[in-house]
């Protein structure tokens, strides 16, 4: 839950040192070029404005391609929007990329989006592949600043392929943390709510534990509404068209490539590859396939236990529905704020502040800012060292994952 930290005094980025060995080599006179930077957008509108307008660039190669719209919200005018275009002869491949389930999430993956339709789309051959590109899997979050939806889901944990699994009994430790992370009460002076989460953090760790503290809190819940990581108790609409929406797709080809952008966990400057426990092949042998760096698995041991998740949905409608296929799932997991001690409680509190305040108010409205602003931190970094790092980061696992999978080069 939280690893051993270490100090850099060298005002670099860290260089992660897992996997093959790599020369990086930084200039100081560097900096992040005014395109790139013009990747991130400012808000959902300005995203989905730029998606809508990308059709153009998919037809240039995939004329039947098509924009279509899902409707959440008609009154507060949210949709989940989707670039359709199949191969123009044999359906053979089929690559998916998916943004913002957690709605806060979604401008850092629509700047990979972006990225990916201006510079790797050229690459694919239209003649055999097929394109599903979905932007704001949760609209309402992306627009309000939020991580779940207007219900208060955890989208990523309501993924479960029956919805009676969606129930109390998936994770009975929560009512242990229950009161600890979601404390009844509005967020008062930022000096004082951080001495009531310490003091109550110091609590957790010496009992239930540090190992239940973490598998129950990232797990997702089922029983408190208004609760951290709430998975709902029945699906939610953007689930079921989800659900729907894959599955017509992925009946259609032969092989499957889905990449899901997602932030806030792991090392601050090395995104990390978040596969489902369902894929066979080992992570090691991904990373020497992939050429990238830092590949885990979604288990205890390399991340966390995630009932309910989307990518692990996408595996069991493969074993269930479509054996025959080849399929390769996964997710990018840029971390924000690091994954040292002092940067796992910073992260935890950012949580807990952000969704009390939603739900019982601060106490003066600078504070209100100070959640706001920690919590965008934790999901949408502004830096421009970070954002730089994220983008390369993307651009090796883009090359690495389509090369290996035979979407690119040596056709």
């Amino acid at each position: 839950f939280f690893q051993p930290c270490r100090v850099d005094l060298s005002g670099q980025p860290p260089i992660y040192s897992g996997g093959s060995p790599r020369l990086v080599v930084f200039s100081v006179e560097t900096q992040m070029n005014t395109d790139e930077n013009m990747m991130f957008p400012d808000s959902y509108e300005d995203s989905r404005e730029r998606f809508r307008g990308d059709l153009s660039l998919v037809q240039a190669s995939w004329p039947n391609a098509a924009l279509d719209q899902y409707q959440i919200d008609v009154e507060d005018d949210l949709s989940i929007d989707w670039i359709q275009a199949d191969a123009n002869e044999s359906r053979q491949k089929l690559f998916i990329l998916t943004i913002g389930q957690h709605g806060a999430e979604g401008i850092v993956g629509s700047a990979m989006m972006q990225i990916f339709i201006e510079e790797y789309l050229p690459k694919l051959n239209p003649q055999d592949t097929g394109l599903l590109l979905v932007h704001a899997t949760n609209p309402w979050g992306m627009k309000h600043w939020r991580r779940v939806n207007s219900n208060n889901v955890d989208l990523n944990r309501n993924f479960v392929w029956e919805e009676s699994d969606l129930n109390a009994a998936a994770n009975p430790n929560y009512n242990e943390i229950s009161r600890f992370l979601n404390p009844p009460r509005p967020v008062k002076t930022i000096w004082l709510a951080n001495l009531q989460f310490v003091f109550h953090l110091i609590r957790m760790l010496i009992s239930p534990g540090q190992s239940v503290l973490r598998s129950a809190m990232l797990m997702g819940q089922y029983r408190t509404k208004q609760g951290l990581y709430f998975g709902g108790q029945g699906f939610q609409a953007e689930t079921v068209f989800m659900m729907d929406l894959y599955r017509k797709a992925i009946q259609e080809y032969d092989q499957i490539v889905h990449l899901d952008m997602h932030t806030g966990y792991g090392p601050r400057f090395q995104m990390s590859l978040v596969n489902s426990p369902l894929e066979h092949r080992p992570p090691q042998a991904l990373s020497h396939a992939f050429g990238y760096p830092l590949i885990v698995s979604a288990t205890p041991d390399e991340f966390y236990t995630i009932h309910g998740d989307m990518v692990d949905w996408v595996y069991r409608l493969w074993q269930e529905e479509f054996p025959t296929k080849r399929l390769y799932a996964t997710a990018f997991e840029f971390g924000t704020l690091g994954d040292s001690l002092l940067a796992s409680i910073r992260s935890m509190r950012a949580m807990v502040f952000e969704n009390q305040s939603h739900w019982f108010g601060v106490s003066r409205p600078h504070v209100q800012q100070r959640v706001q602003d920690e919590f965008k931190a934790l999901f949408s970094p502004q830096e421009r060292d970070w954002r730089e790092k994220a983008v390369s980061d993307a651009r090796q696992a883009f090359t690495g994952i389509l090369t290996a999978e035979g979407f690119i080069g040596g056709q």
